[in-house]
């Protein structure tokens, strides 16, 4: 912006020394010519006033001094000089001044003035004063050497003053981007200080305002989210443990697979919580980390969990390791839940047989669930919307950020048949083995 403001400056008094100086040097050099031209005629005319009708006859003639560096001469009819200085022979500008006029012009490198001198009626002689043009091209030079300087001076005052005052321009909307910069970096305390430019100063103002209401509004939701947690976790807790109070004292072996079923499920449901509530207080940068497990006990675990449910539905949940490795860690609880929410959404609003599949993609593992359905939205990770349009759904929004804070990419790699892709970024741990983004 500074440069930018200096340029702009630079130009407009670039376009004002030119609209100015240029007429006006042409204006100086004109003045010193006409000056020049009016000071010989003055010569002359003052030659012209002594000379005697009777220098015809011999009187003797007495001309007043030259002009300084010039010449002062009386010419007779016959173009001779009879007094004075000059050319010995009348030139071009003599001969019309026989004319009975005053002439003025150039003649041999000179600037001439010649003037008539009458008597009865009739042109009796000519007075000629002249002076070297290359004096009054030297002081129209020098006068342009003056003008030059004060156009570079000019110049320069403009840029010293643009450059000053993109300084003060500037120097707000650099605060302003530094602040801008520290909120991003997560500093929500960071404010815009006040300038004195007052359209500037209204920018901050909006700018501190809205981080205000920002700060205000993250505060809500990070305290709903804590508060709905805590609410979800007391009655989970609560009933965790009166069914493992069940477990432990009911021997009835019809019951119990449904109440392990059911201690599995709270289990699950109160991990679910802990993971929203670790997502709403480090919603900061990838790579948080997590626990990790194998993935295939944790694909394991996941067909344990869904296989039930889409047996219910009369459909099969088909779990393979393409070309991954059963030893390769991911985090547990986020991938987890990501791939529940992909689950849940292909038993709901898929159709047919449902595959998750875990590809080696060397610097990342690929989780591929896939129905034998069609996706209809075109926006599926919009808070809002379900896989058939409009709705309430979050899952799929969910389910990206919690990619999001492992450092990978959800996305919606196929509408027919509908595949959603996990990618999960994978490093080598210090004992050599894959390791997914977390800690083992």
């Amino acid at each position: 912006m500074r440069q930018r403001v200096v340029r702009v400056a630079l130009t407009a008094a670039l376009v004002a020394v030119v609209l100015l100086a240029v007429p006006l040097a042409l204006v100086i050099r004109s003045s010193l010519y006409a000056d020049q031209r009016d000071t010989l005629e003055r010569a002359a005319l003052s030659g012209a006033v002594r000379v005697s009708p009777d220098y015809t006859t011999g009187d003797p003639v007495e001309l007043p001094a030259p002009p300084a560096g010039g010449h002062l001469g009386l010419y007779d009819a016959r173009l001779r000089l009879r007094a004075g200085s000059g050319p010995g022979t009348g030139d071009a500008v003599v001969r019309r001044a026989f004319g009975a006029r005053v002439v003025r012009g150039h003649s041999g490198g000179d600037l001439t003035v010649t003037v008539p001198v009458s008597h009865a009626e009739q042109v009796i002689g000519v007075v000629r004063a002249s002076s070297p043009a290359a004096a009054v091209r030297t002081r129209v030079l020098a006068v342009w050497a003056v003008l030059a300087g004060a156009c570079a001076l000019a110049l320069t005052a403009a840029v010293l003053i643009a450059r000053r005052q993109a300084r003060v321009l500037a120097a707000p909307l650099e605060d302003l981007s530094r602040h801008s910069r520290a909120v991003t970096a997560g500093d929500l305390s960071a404010r815009a200080a006040p300038s004195s430019i007052a359209e500037i100063d209204q920018v901050a103002r909006t700018h501190n305002e809205m981080l205000h209401s920002l700060t205000e509004l993250l505060r809500h939701e990070r305290d709903f989210t804590a508060n709905a947690s805590h609410q979800l976790r007391t009655p989970l807790t609560g009933l965790q443990l009166t069914l493992e109070a069940g477990l432990a004292q009911d021997d009835d072996a019809r019951l119990r697979p449904a109440l392990e079923e059911a201690l599995a499920t709270t289990r699950r449901l109160h991990g679910t919580v802990e993971e929203v509530l670790r997502l709403s207080r480090s919603p900061g940068p990838p790579g948080t980390p997590a626990p990790s497990m194998p993935v295939g006990s944790l694909l394991g675990d996941i067909e344990n969990h869904w296989h039930g449910l889409f047996a219910h539905d009369g459909r099969r949940l088909l779990c393979t390791t393409a070309d991954a490795t059963d030893d390769a860690r991911v985090p547990a609880a986020p991938v987890a839940e990501i791939l529940g929410i992909l689950l849940d959404n292909a038993r709901v609003h898929g159709r047919g047989t449902v595959r998750l599949t875990v590809r080696d993609l060397g610097d990342a593992l690929a989780f591929d669930v896939a129905d034998e359905g069609a996706i209809g939205t075109t926006r599926p990770f919009e808070r809002g919307r379900t896989g058939d349009g409009e709705g309430e759904g979050i899952g799929l929004a969910l389910a990206r950020d919690l990619t999001v804070t492992l450092g990978g990419r959800l996305s919606l790699t196929n509408r027919r048949p509908t595949t959603f892709t996990v990618l999960v970024p994978v490093r080598q741990d210090d004992t050599g083995d894959r390791t997914g983004n977390g800690d083992g």
